[in-house]
């Protein structure tokens, strides 16, 4: 019989939606910070759950994915003095 690792008993937040909002420093997917995220796996489960609670509030202060503020602008080329395409 094989055993299996002890699942964590508080889950991540991390839903792989990885890109900070420069205006609050939170993940836009997780509403983390950098400090949340990088010290999760060293967090016990209390650090954990007090890391949770504050997300909810984030979560509203927050743009919704692809809305204005969280679209990645595309820098349309211009071509050179004398140039055609």
């Amino acid at each position: 019989m094989t055993t299996r690792p002890a699942p964590a008993a508080v889950a991540s937040p991390c839903i792989n939606l990885c890109q900070m909002d420069p205006a609050t420093g939170w993940c836009l997917g997780c509403c983390r910070t950098i400090d949340e995220i990088t010290g999760w796996g060293r967090l016990d489960d209390s650090g954990k759950l007090q890391v949770l609670q504050r997300l909810p509030p984030r979560r509203v202060r927050l743009p919704k994915p692809g809305s204005a503020r969280t679209r990645t602008r595309t820098r349309t080329p211009t071509l050179p003095p004398g140039a055609t395409t």
